[in-house]
């Protein structure tokens, strides 16, 4: 959570999905300021909940059961590859087949 401010500083006009670990004021206000569109549910023990996008939520599971699948190339999860270029041309490629099958 430290570090999530810094990673986001650069997203502009986008959507935002996390989960409850991410669910701070201050992030919130940050990313609203981007004019970015947050859907991040609120803690369970928060007084005041805020507003959120359950149907966009519950589409993040694509993306994690995606990064799930890219793990099971034992290539791309132990990288093996030393250069970037390299690794990366490796997802693209475990990527495509992924998408294929």
């Amino acid at each position: 959570m430290s570090v999530a401010p810094s990673l986001l500083s650069r997203i502009r006009r986008a959507y935002v999905i996390g989960d409850r670990g991410y669910a701070s004021n201050e992030l919130r206000e940050q990313l609203k300021a981007q004019k970015c569109r947050v859907v991040i549910p609120c803690k369970v023990n928060r007084r005041r909940k805020w507003r959120w996008s359950r149907a966009l939520y519950k589409k993040r599971h694509r993306v994690e059961n995606f990064f799930q699948r890219l793990k099971r190339y034992r290539r791309i999860a132990t990288r093996y590859d030393k250069l970037a270029t390299t690794y990366f041309a490796m997802v693209c490629f475990a990527a495509v087949l992924i998408w294929l099958l």
